[in-house]
């Protein structure tokens, strides 16, 4: 929220208890993303194991890679609305649980077909939380800070990614003989029920309170993140006001948000088309086919280096902005992708795909990773920032399906053809951020659509 933290307030909304309650309410949120990242990149360590154990094609392969994306896009199609009606919160709760059955059902799944069911739930909750967790955050956090804030979110990811590839690793290490690929993925439910029951614990969203005419309750809310009485009543004045210019019955048309809808597909459209999670789901066989050596062991440099940047990207967000990253990565990534697509057709030497990825991750990490999840979530009005959301959410695992389930297919016809496609994207995002992409750091989300308008 805007206020700042201030003020002499009772014990239940002191400043100290109240940052104490937004940083754990924001933790808490950003929670998914770590499940978000872990079960989705952990599948890279089964494939093989999967493959050999059901007898995949290419085909049925790139089939049991997108099947949790298919069910991402279910996800965030349908979390806007139960998001807007119940608020981030509490259907977080539901996403929660459907992790951990997810998680158990994978693990036991005795044949293909359950384990499809298993894997499509899993990215029902993926999908949902993809929505729902940046929501929440960027509705609490305040405007100076929200790129860092929401970012955390995307932070939680990459450390997800990584504690997969890491737990991929230390389980085929330490379980023996065909198992060991159900331990890798019944491990996901254990950060699954701390998530469940972290949720018991936060506040519901301030401004939702308020687009549900819950205005005590919302203030009670600002009291349990440490805003002073003063600062509260000035925020729910404020909402209020927006709301009079976006009432709390509006509907996500083409018609009134035609700019912010254009711009969540456009960033979620190039954040696939980047080629990173088709990258990251086919990691080790990337490496393979490329003549490396230790694939296992590379794959973790490529989550530290997701991790470090992704962290760099954070620092930078709210200081240079959103376009300024947007446009750098669409650069590097080009770059990067170029020498991946030389070295897999054979023009370039095998030693440069690890620095070629890490180049890639880094670039994307400190750019389109940063970005996708706070541009998405701040360019809608309240009333519709959940169904606005998951427009752009829904338009990323879209994309990230499709390309995951052709990736095996690409490949097998050309090792290096999409890695080139990946590239000339880049090159088409550059262009279009530059010409209709405004920036939005630092502006009020109540005031974000005077901003749009004005862009």
């Amino acid at each position: 929220m805007t206020g700042e933290l201030h003020g002499n307030q009772n014990k239940a909304g002191s400043p100290q208890g109240g940052r104490i309650t937004l940083a754990a309410a924001i933790g808490t949120a950003a929670l998914a993303g770590l499940l978000f990242g872990f079960d989705t990149a952990v599948i890279a360590g089964v494939t093989h194991d999967l493959t050999r154990l059901f007898a995949l094609t290419p085909e049925t392969l790139g089939l049991t890679v997108s099947a949790a994306l298919w069910g991402t896009l279910a996800g965030a199609l349908f979390a806007g609305k139960p998001g807007d009606a119940f608020g981030s919160r509490d259907s977080l709760r539901v996403l929660a649980a459907f992790y951990f059955v997810a998680g158990l059902g994978c693990a036991l799944a005795p044949s293909w077909t359950l384990f499809l069911f298993f894997r499509f739930l899993c990215g029902l909750a993926i999908g949902g939380s993809s929505v729902l967790a940046p929501v929440y955050i960027a509705e609490i956090a305040p405007p100076r800070r929200r790129g860092l804030l929401v970012g955390l979110f995307q932070l939680m990811i990459v450390i997800g990614i990584l504690t997969a590839y890491l737990s991929n690793a230390v389980i085929a290490g330490l379980v023996d003989g065909g198992a060991g690929w159900r331990w890798k993925l019944g491990i996901t439910a254990a950060p699954a029920l701390l998530f469940f029951i972290l949720l018991f614990a936060i506040p519901h969203s301030p401004r939702w309170l308020v687009v549900k005419g819950r205005a005590s309750e919302a203030r009670e809310a600002l009291a349990r993140i440490g805003m002073a009485p003063d600062a509260a009543a000035a925020e729910l004045a404020r909402v209020e006001q927006a709301l009079m210019r976006d009432p709390p019955n509006e509907k996500l048309s083409w018609r009134r948000h035609r700019r912010p809808m254009t711009l969540a597909i456009l960033v979620a459209m190039f954040n696939q088309l980047a080629g990173i999670n088709a990258v990251l789901y086919y990691l080790n066989d990337i490496f393979a086919r490329a003549g490396s050596l230790s694939p296992d062991r590379q794959a973790v440099l490529i989550g530290l280096a997701n991790l470090i940047f992704t962290l760099v990207g954070m620092a930078l967000i709210d200081r240079i902005g959103r376009k300024t990253l947007l446009l750098a990565g669409a650069a590097g990534m080009a770059l990067c992708l170029s020498i991946a697509a030389g070295v897999l057709f054979g023009a370039l030497g095998n030693a440069l795909m690890l620095p070629a990825l890490v180049g890639f991750i880094a670039f994307f990490a400190t750019s389109q990773g940063a970005v996708i999840w706070v541009y998405i979530s701040e360019v809608f009005p309240t009333p519709v920032r959940a169904r606005g959301s998951a427009l752009g959410a829904s338009t990323h695992w879209l994309m990230n399906a499709l390309i995951a389930g052709v990736f095996p297919i690409l490949v097998a016809w050309s090792p290096g053809a999409p890695f080139a496609i990946f590239a000339a994207a880049m090159v088409l995002q550059f262009v279009v951020v530059a010409a209709i992409f405004p920036e939005t750091r630092g502006v009020d989300l109540d005031a974000m659509a005077e901003r749009m308008e004005a862009a």
